[in-house]
């Protein structure tokens, strides 16, 4: 088992450090001044859109907008966000925060093309619309290779493996808080996991359009206490993640790469900007223009990363809880928290930790569920693949915590790759439709409605949005 975790960290250095960060720094950028800096210049549509809960039509089955915004932040708001972030902390200092940020900032442009991409190729089944990478890369590109290879990297990566990232933070946490036995919490959720994904993509984003709120509003509160009541120490907080992200000590001692390289690594599996997960998400929802989705997605990653995780290096670096390496992950945040609010804080951690990653759990198995039916119609495999992903939930309750995150960053690396190439090459499609949305808001409609035709190189291959009026 040592030689393959090994084997395993060697594969993602070299992924990593000569291919997928450049590759995500260099798209992230492109991308930035492609769109004219969408991400920031219509942060007031996006928040416009969320608020306006989407159109979701009279099908009992579709997705609005704002429950596919829930699909998604479900998958990004999970352990990425406490024990990632504090691993960060451990291994690459404060200034690994800083890093996390400017790839949030930088990629949000990454996950607008993706997301608009996805709707844009977006196929109806049974009512509601599934799509993603796959099928831009089938339809897009004319590859579907290139879909089949990235659906078997989804399912392995969502459904599979970070799965069992989830389910091992989730029954460390309360094996700490509680003392109760792993194995238990393992089955415990391994049977709730199986009750909601047999229910399909509807009860998903029910669950998900309840969950996220609460859990998200809940912790940015503690974290709001915690900044306020060292509300002095601010300053120097601050200082301290821009000393450690560019410091003369730090770039000599290579603290400094070190600091980069987690604060991307930990930042795109938060935030999933690029990684071409949350796509699939956004093609389920039901709305008049693929660039809604695109804005709504794009408030995604700031939501999580310059929010959610953000609540939690705060709180780590505020509590003077060493950063030495010796306790990392959920346990680090544990303690940061219960430094600062009581003994209750390691048992408040424990529930955020539940309902954070269980909802990841839920929101990934979708993913999965997504690709599954791209490269199959058979009905058996979607079956076959429900009972695996509660397999792994459990054996991710009880493996060890590093081959586990050791896979996850492996596999999302690959992941990354495949989506990346595919983006850049479809990349005018999704500029073209948004200079469309553009123009029509220009024009005074308030609500744009988008055809095929306003693009000449879409064609009947772009089965959703031939020249009928948006219901």
């Amino acid at each position: 088992m040592d030689f393959l975790n090994k084997l395993i960290m060697e594969a993602n250095n070299f992924i990593w450090t000569y291919i997928l960060i450049g590759m995500l720094i260099t798209t992230g950028i492109y991308f930035t001044f492609r769109t004219k800096f969408v991400q920031f210049r219509n942060i007031k549509e996006m928040f416009r859109l969320l608020g306006d809960a989407g159109g979701k039509d009279t099908d009992k089955n579709s997705i609005s907008s704002f429950e596919a915004f829930c699909i998604s932040t479900a998958s990004r708001v999970g352990t990425g966000n406490l024990a990632g972030i504090a691993t960060a902390l451990a291994i690459g200092g404060p200034g690994a925060i800083f890093w996390m940020w400017l790839i949030a900032l930088i990629g949000a442009a990454s996950s607008f093309i993706e997301s608009t991409l996805a709707q844009i190729y977006k196929v109806k089944d049974n009512g509601s619309f599934r799509g993603g990478p796959a099928y831009y890369m089938e339809k897009g590109l004319k590859k579907r290779w290139m879909g089949v290879l990235f659906s078997v990297l989804i399912i392995i990566s969502f459904g599979l493996v970070f799965n069992s990232v989830q389910a091992n933070t989730i029954t460390l946490a309360f094996n700490d808080s509680f003392g109760i036995n792993r194995t238990s919490i393992g089955l415990i959720i391994t049977a709730l996991t199986l009750f909601i994904i047999f229910g399909g993509v509807n009860r998903i984003a029910k669950v998900s359009s309840v969950l996220v709120p609460i859990m998200a509003i809940a912790y940015i509160l503690v974290a709001l206490f915690v900044v306020f009541k060292n509300f002095t120490e601010i300053p120097r907080v601050i200082a301290l993640i821009f000393e450690n992200a560019f410091g003369i000590n730090q770039l000599v001692g290579g603290g400094m790469g070190a600091a980069l390289m987690q604060g991307i690594k930990r930042g795109l599996f938060s935030n999933e900007a690029g990684m071409g997960s949350a796509p699939n998400a956004a093609a389920t929802a039901t709305v008049s223009h693929p660039v809604k989705q695109g804005f709504i997605q794009t408030l995604g990653v700031f939501t999580d990363t310059l929010i959610i995780c953000s609540c939690t290096a705060f709180i780590i670096i505020l509590s003077g809880v060493p950063l030495d390496g010796k306790i990392k992950g959920i346990e680090l945040t544990q303690a940061a928290l219960s430094s600062q609010v009581g003994s209750w804080g390691g048992i408040f951690i424990s529930v955020c930790i539940l309902l954070f990653a269980f909802s990841s759990i839920v929101g990934n198995y979708y993913y999965g569920e997504c690709n599954i039916q791209f490269i199959t119609k058979k009905k058996i495999y979607l079956q076959i693949y429900r009972v695996i992903v509660g397999l792994m939930v459990f054996f991710g309750s009880i493996a060890s915590v590093d081959i586990v995150w050791n896979l996850a960053d492996l596999f999302m690396g690959l992941m990354a790759i495949t989506n990346l190439i595919a983006i850049v090459l479809l990349s005018n499609i999704a500029i073209k439709a948004l200079n469309d949305y553009n123009k029509q808001k220009k024009s005074g409609i308030k609500d744009p409605i988008f055809y095929a035709s306003s693009i000449p190189e879409l064609g009947p291959e772009v089965e959703e949005w031939q020249d009928k009026v948006f219901e």
